[in-house]
């Protein structure tokens, strides 16, 4: 055995690999692979491809298979990771029907890194770092990385309708707020552009010196009028698939059959984070961001407030859920709760405890759809 061979053989004992590890850093104009083999020793090897091209992605994962052989004699499988991030999780499912590999998604806030204040960052350090934490994971090293549980083609679908229709509310409100400050600006203040006879009160305005309304100004004002027209078909049209999922899941059947609980906020509960499974309570909080962040060291202990690294839709609409269950469930415990530790107090205080109840929410909610455990104190609406 020549000099070489004897250092890869030795090398293929240290590292006893078993397969061969790779990261994907993905960006929009090209793809860093970087992986470590059985027999290569302890360097990592780095291509890239461009962005989208899982053709020349597959031809770099056999060439790499093919030369782990060469140095081994065995054939090893192929464990991927890549960040969570713009890219969603096509990759992520492409890779998962190709036999031989297998495919890891981490959070990448989970990650550890230096903490010096100007620390290196690239590419190619952090595709490194990354498979140095898929060794450390598949080694079962707890707590060494958060891995993403991505969810269905069909889950992520769903999420759609609720996203779309925030959207669609949005502009909403900015063709009404476009119409009204130009009915403002001729001293008009009394025009509703989401009542029905809104085209009729139109041709009736006068300014507040009683002219007609200028040319110009109605010809835009009704050409806003013809985009919020077609804003409000829109709206309607998700509402009815949105009604129509409902339906068909019990979840969110559950969820709006409680006072307070409308069919927008029980749809979005559900398809943002209801739906998963959970362990235990705190990896619920941890998902919608409401889980505390301690600072802890000697003597010092104090709380730095939620994490805010969840799912922030259904952390915003959490916390109004917690104002309207206050409003609507007044006997419930969590609304006795928030009133005995508030009391008369004003101002911020207040908006720090709605804030815990909408993390006692959210876990009475999950309890309630995953277990029939109903809040203590909920009222159900009238059948």
């Amino acid at each position: 055995m020549s000099t070489i061979e004897t250092i890869r053989a030795e090398a293929a004992i240290r590292t006893d690999l078993g397969a061969i590890f790779v990261s994907l850093e993905l960006s929009r104009k090209i793809w860093l692979i970087t992986s470590l083999s059985p027999g290569g020793g302890e360097k990592m090897s780095k291509h890239s491809v461009a962005a989208g091209d899982v053709d020349a992605l597959m031809t770099r994962f056999n060439q790499l298979r093919d030369r782990a052989q060469a140095w081994t004699g065995r054939r090893f499988p192929i464990i991927v990771i890549q960040e969570a991030g713009l890219d969603g999780f096509w990759l992520h499912r492409f890779l998962e029907r190709r036999e031989g590999i297998e495919s890891w998604v981490v959070d990448p806030a989970s990650i550890a890194v230096a903490r010096r204040k100007r620390r290196a960052k690239s590419d190619s350090i952090d595709g490194e770092s990354l498979v140095r934490v898929l060794l450390a994971f598949k080694r079962g090293e707890p707590r060494v990385c958060a891995m993403v549980r991505p969810p269905t083609p069909e889950q992520e679908d769903h999420r759609r309708i609720g996203r779309e229709r925030k959207t669609l509310i949005g502009e909403r409100v900015g063709h009404v707020n476009r119409i009204k400050g130009l009915l403002f600006a001729q001293g008009i203040g009394a025009y509703e552009p989401l009542r029905r006879d809104r085209r009729a009160k139109l041709e009736a305005l006068r300014t507040g010196d009683g002219r007609p309304l200028p040319e110009h100004v109605k010809n835009q004002i009704s050409r806003e009028l013809d985009r919020l027209e077609i804003v409000l078909d829109q709206i309607k049209k998700v509402e009815a698939a949105r009604d129509a999922l409902i339906a068909k899941t019990e979840g969110a059947q559950m969820l709006t059959r409680l006072r307070s609980i409308g069919e927008q906020f029980g749809f979005v509960l559900w398809s943002e984070g209801l739906y998963r499974d959970y362990s235990n309570r705190r990896q619920a909080a941890s998902y919608a961001g409401l889980a505390p962040t301690p600072w802890q060291s000697g003597s010092v202990s104090r709380e730095q407030g939620i994490s805010k690294a969840g799912n922030p839709r259904l952390r915003a609409m959490l916390i109004e859920l917690a104002w309207l269950w206050l409003k609507h469930q007044p006997n419930s415990a969590l609304s006795l709760w928030y009133r005995a530790r508030v009391g008369a107090e004003k101002g911020r205080i207040r908006r720090v405890m709605i804030v815990a109840m909408a993390r006692k929410l959210l876990i009475a909610l999950w309890k309630y759809v995953r277990h029939g455990e109903i809040p203590e104190g909920a009222v159900f609406k009238a059948a």
